[in-house]
């Protein structure tokens, strides 16, 4: 039995730190998937408990030399989220301040290197430079303090992550900066402490302080933009969690309250007035309101919620005010799955990051490699040590691999909070990818393609003066099924007041009917074909057929009118390229007919859950790729059999398991916008990845050949990585 775990990482700075990670769980014995997510900092792993323990896991992580741990028990989702939300607020306010610093420290070096060591600096505004009280030395010893503060306090850990890598056996980007600073530093030491060594050997005692202080700045500044940016990729998970309220009025003892809603326990009745949020899932018990519910749902019209009704925690009561009594709490609330399932998407990984993986595997080697090929080519060339080393270390430092590493989460963590705040559920990376290549959609019929619940238009019994007795025993079967079907013959038979009975022996067959034993008699209830293999005779015209102890009793026609947003949707798949195909288990005529309201070319009918699956492969055999709609119950098989499938939902049924995409709102124009945004998403990863991979092919070179310094190159790989960031937030606006 295979369970999962996730796994908090600290101290992942780029590709090759993630990769790291990745290859040391993979090779853990009893793992048998591992999802290393560099922007979230978090590992998922889906393992065999019986070889391996959670805990090893978590070694495992630390024997790459990188901090891990298990999230304490007992804390749900929600509270998981605001706990990351705070650390990433807290890094990004102390990046910040470390960015700010640096950057000022870095102008005063550099005002330091171009004037104090020429002339000295004047005690007053207006001497004579050359009366100066601070001459070189002193302006060196100035320019080391300032350099030594600045990579202790601003670069700490870059220094104590390129050792802690090294000494696992390992590099990073840590690496990168840290070799070519610490050789600027240590090399501007020496000058500091022998000058006139340099000088006897024809050298010119210059130092290069500045040149370490700013790489150092540059490269904190962008990890604090990037920070930054990182904090609005989970803009929309900031904004479910916000939903949530703090308090809720409860009544206990028949005493109205408030309490904290962390307090409230399952069966509390809850008081919700006009204008407050609905702190907890529940049912309603008293009253009648209109709920906004588009904050989870994207359904822009508030929802009726009457007695009975369920309702869903952080959405908005518009009107009247109602009790409900409490139903699902932390982990088990609708809020609590969403935030879940939104966390495992954005940690997941796209297929097309297994191409950063495998560069990042010898990037930073290769780095190395071409770094000492550099410096030796300049000498050899007669470039000198000091443009030798400033060549070698502006290769070191243009060549981090961040935006690499960056290049593919940000797109996919941005897009899953977009597709959120549409009402679509993407489960992760390769859902996202799959989507994008989708040529063919197979809706089911009934509640995706039409409303769901169909209603009795007409009911003809043999016996008029036994209407009311036939309708009872067959509501009473049709009670304990949970097809449409079944539900509109009960609603059906409580609308004429008829009052049903218990039901024992029940059968139900998916896709033909219901057999029970009522009152002592024996009742069938279903297609003709269900009641003929059942030795009863049938006939009739209508779409239902009820059998009493073998003899025909009755028929009852039912009609499902297509939803109101299914012409608009089918017309927008087919703008995208898609082929349109309606399943059903319902007659070919019936069929027919709705597909042609409805727009959709190709119908296959009268076919059972089996039969769904079978299609499927059929249209996979054909070289397609299939994307399935249906409402996670039923269809689970079909849905799981698809390429991607779409469980169509209702806000209150989001867990729904079989598909890679839930929809919110029942409605099937969420099926075109999921597939239009996963295009806009391919693009962006494509371009992200061009980005970082042209940058280094184009800068490495560029700073090998000493066009650009050491301090220009730290500039320019903050840029990239900012740059990656940037186009990949592009998605929150896509439309």
């Amino acid at each position: 039995m295979t369970e999962s775990a996730t796994i908090t990482v600290e101290g992942m700075t780029c590709a090759a730190c993630q990769s790291h990670v990745q290859r040391a769980l993979e090779q853990t014995p009893g793992v048998e998937k591992a999802s290393v997510n560099l922007m979230t900092g978090q590992a998922m792993v889906s393992f065999d408990p019986a070889v391996v323990a959670p805990l090893a896991l978590v070694e495992a992580i630390r024997d790459t030399g990188y901090e891990a741990e298990l999230p304490p028990s007992g804390r749900g989702a929600v509270e998981e989220q605001e706990e990351r939300e705070r650390a990433q607020a807290k890094e990004a306010r102390e990046l910040g301040i470390k960015a700010i610093v640096s950057l000022a420290l870095g102008g005063i070096a550099m005002y330091l290197s171009m004037f104090g060591m020429r002339f000295g600096i004047g005690l007053e505004m207006g001497q004579s430079p050359a009366m100066g009280f601070m001459g070189p030395p002193l302006t060196r010893a100035l320019l080391a303090l300032i350099a030594l503060f600045v990579m202790t306090w601003a670069g700490g850990r870059i220094y104590t992550g390129a050792w802690t890598a090294a000494l696992y056996g390992s590099t990073d980007m840590n690496a990168l900066v840290a070799l070519g600073t610490g050789a600027a530093f240590l090399y501007s030491l020496a000058v500091t402490v022998a000058p006139g060594f340099f000088e006897a050997h024809g050298i010119v005692p210059d130092v290069y302080y500045e040149a370490a202080v700013l790489i150092i700045a540059f490269v904190v500044s962008g990890r604090a933009l990037e920070a930054r940016a990182k904090r609005q990729t989970t803009s929309a998970l900031r904004k479910l969690i916000g939903l949530q309220p703090a308090t809720a009025h409860v009544v206990r003892e028949g005493i109205e309250l408030d309490a904290a809603v962390g307090d409230l326990r399952r069966g509390d009745t809850v008081v919700v007035r006009p204008g407050e949020k609905i702190p907890v899932d529940g049912e309603a018990i008293d009253g009648l309101s209109y709920v906004d519910e588009s904050m989870l749902t994207g359904e822009p019209a508030p929802v009726e919620k009457r007695v009975g009704s369920q309702v869903i925690g952080g959405t908005i009561n518009t009107t009247g005010s109602f009790r409900y009594r409490a139903t699902a709490l932390g982990e088990a609330s609708v809020l609590s799955r969403i935030v879940t399932l939104m966390r495992q998407a954005q940690a997941s990984r796209a297929p097309i990051e297994r191409l950063a993986d495998r560069i990042s595997g010898i990037f930073v080697p290769s780095v190395l490699a071409i770094a000492t090929l550099t410096f030796a080519a300049w000498m050899w060339t007669g470039g000198g040590p000091i443009r030798a080393a400033s060549a070698a270390v502006a290769v070191l430092i243009i060549a981090c691999p961040c935006a690499m590493g960056l290049a593919v989460p940000t797109a996919v963590m941005v897009a899953t909070g977009r597709g959120a705040e549409m009402g679509l559920l993407i489960k992760g990376g390769e859902a996202l990818e799959k989507l994008r290549r989708v040529n063919t959609i197979v809706l089911d019929k009934t509640g995706t393609v039409t409303e769901g619940r169909p209603r009795v238009t007409r009911f003809e019994t043999r016996a008029a003066d036994r209407g009311d007795e036939v309708l009872r025993l067959a509501a009473s079967a049709e009670r304990r099924s949970e097809h449409p079907l079944a539900r509109a013959v009960v609603e059906f038979a409580e609308s004429r007041g008829i009052a049903t009975a218990e039901a024992t022996a029940f059968r139900a067959v998916a896709g033909r009917g219901v057999q029970a034993r009522v009152a002592g008699s024996e009742v069938l209830i279903g297609s003709k074909t269900f009641l003929e293999e059942n030795g009863a005779a049938a006939g009739g015209g209508g779409d239902i057929s009820v059998a009493i102890d073998g003899r025909l009793a009755g028929t009852l026609t039912v009609a499902d009118p297509i939803r109101s947003t299914t012409k608009d949707a089918v017309r927008d798949l087919r703008k995208l390229g898609l082929e349109v195909v309606m399943l059903t288990g319902d007659r070919a005529e019936r069929a027919d007919a709705i597909a042609k309201e409805a727009g959709i070319g190709r119908v296959v009918a009268q076919v059972l859950p089996d039969g769904k699956v079978a299609e499927i492969r059929r249209l996979q055999s054909e070289g397609r790729v299939v994307a399935m709609a249906g409402d996670g119950i039923n269809d689970a098989p079909a849905l799981a059999q698809a390429d991607v499938g779409f469980a169509v939902g209702s806000g209150t049924d989001v867990a729904i398991e079989a598909g890679d995409v839930t929809l919110l709102r029942a409605d099937l124009g969420g099926v075109a916008q999921a597939i239009a945004l996963s295009r806009a998403t391919w693009r962006v990863m494509q371009q992200n990845l061009g980005w970082a991979l042209g940058y280094n092919v184009i800068a490495i070179p560029a700073a090998a050949l000493g066009f650009l310094s050491p301090v220009i190159a730290s500039a320019a790989m903050a840029l990239s990585s900012v740059s990656v960031v940037a186009n990949s937030l592009r998605l929150k606006r896509h439309k």
